[in-house]
């Protein structure tokens, strides 16, 4: 067996040349004294004797090709800078829309760099003048606070420079947090920035990122919309995508194409790029015009938690909180806890009362309700007065539970305990997380 590199083979591609004359292209993944095994294009594994191995060809070592990943800019520009032309920034961060499968392990990793994504899908140039520049590659399940603060200077920094509007590239895990934080975070923002995702990864066939992203910029060249968005797919159909205000989005299934749905309130807009078609279905209705952008943000050293109610929680899961600064609960129903001692089987509910008395006295304490739709209203039961009583905050709220921890987090790292208590303004609309009124007619999910 010739081997012209005499190395490791494990993470290289190769071309195995038989006895038999038959030649394998993959990549290596295992190699021991018997046997060396590829993973081939298609995805299957399959294992060479060595004995009946006559050549060895290695195309790319792991080494050489770690090396020349690390060289690439992180920075491209792209499209023919055509003045007619506006320019749209995209911001990578990772997640399934910029990764691709890693035959090596079979699992789907965050590998693409800017230049990728814009020669993956060319008909961007056809839209914009396009700027590409990678914030980080990871999944967005590993995000945390800094990153929210870094994503936002990331977006100001390109807004700044001239960009009429940004896309984010982002894993759809926590997207919805993302675009609460965003659009928190970015204080007068009168240009649209848009986070993008995929459920199956770019390389694949299948993907859906392709639509989220060409909608997405379309989007953006044709209604310059001011605040933050989601783009995803508005069903399981490759046709439309739906623009969802950030701070009313969840993700509401695991890996449909249209797992991204509005909440209490309906979509912005349905886009579709290849019919050249925008429906606009609800403005936004922050007044951003002659505002200067500027970043109020998120302190992560500030503590806030989050707890969801169920039968047979104790005082002592409420009472981990209590050197916290804020903590959100899911409540059921209208914004119910166990509180209250119905029967000798119930006595922990007086002892979970005590623990939320004593708590408020310093933390503060938000409700949110475990049904998603709907609005909190604490003063319909006894439960709920009570909680109102020693000062749970959030009444009237129909946020999801992800915005109202995201928007607890902001205000304690914007303004005092005193002023948020005072002010109410847990419940007051900054970037329009809270509806002034029920919409009856909001899409309910995945219909």
């Amino acid at each position: 067996m010739k081997n012209k590199a005499n190395k490791s083979l494990t993470g290289s591609k190769i071309i195995i040349k038989t006895k038999d004359g038959t030649k394998v292209k993959g990549t290596g993944i295992k190699e021991d004294n018997n046997y060396i095994i590829l993973k081939l294009s298609n995805g299957y594994n399959i294992g060479i004797l060595k004995r009946e191995i006559e050549q060895i060809e290695v195309l790319e070592e792991e080494g050489n090709k770690k090396i020349k990943d690390e060289k690439e800019e992180a920075t491209t520009n792209e499209g023919s800078n055509n003045k007619n032309k506006i320019t749209i920034s995209i911001i990578h961060t990772g997640g399934t829309i910029a990764s691709r499968v890693d035959y090596e392990t079979g699992a789907v990793v965050a590998k693409f760099k800017p230049k990728d994504i814009i020669e993956m899908f060319p008909e961007l140039k056809e839209i914009a003048n396009i700027k590409s520049t990678l914030l980080g590659n990871f999944l967005s399940e590993n995000m945390r606070i800094e990153h929210y603060n870094k994503m936002a200077e990331a977006v100001k920094k390109e807004l700044d420079s001239g960009s009429e509007g940004v896309i984010i590239t982002h894993g759809t895990d926590t997207m919805h947090y993302t675009s609460a934080a965003l659009s928190f975070i970015l204080e007068g923002l009168d240009k649209p920035v848009v986070l993008v995702g995929a459920q199956r990864s770019s390389d694949r066939a299948s993907s859906d990122a392709y639509l989220n992203l060409i909608n997405a910029a379309y989007f953006i060249k044709e209604t310059k919309e001011p605040g933050v968005f989601i783009c995803m797919h508005k069903s399981m159909n490759d046709d439309e995508s739906i623009i969802i205000p950030g701070t009313k989005a969840r993700k509401m299934h695991t890996s449909r194409r249209d797992a991204f749905k509005p909440i209490n309130t309906k979509a912005v807009a349905e886009v579709s790029y290849e019919k050249k078609n925008i429906k606009i279905v609800k403005r936004n209705e922050e007044e951003t015009k002659g505002k200067k952008l500027e970043l109020k943000k998120i302190n992560p050293n500030i503590k806030v938690g989050l707890l969801k109610s169920y039968p047979g929680i104790t005082h002592n899961q409420f009472e981990f909180f209590k050197d916290y600064d804020g903590l959100v609960v899911e409540g059921t129903g209208l914004g119910h806890l166990p509180i209250i001692k119905n029967d000798e089987l119930s006595e922990e509910n007086e002892r979970i009362y005590k623990a939320l008395k004593d708590m408020a006295k310093k933390t503060l304490i938000v409700m949110s309700s475990q049904t998603i739709y709907g609005r909190v209203n604490m003063n319909v039961y006894s439960p709920g007065r009570k909680l109102l009583e020693i000062g749970v905050l959030g009444n009237y709220s129909d946020m999801t539970p992800e915005t109202t921890l995201i928007k607890l987090w902001w205000l304690l790292s914007n303004y005092t305990k005193e002023d948020i208590v005072k002010n109410n303004l847990v419940t007051k609309n900054f970037r329009g997380e809270i509806t002034k009124r029920s919409d009856e007619n909001f899409e309910t999910p995945l219909n």
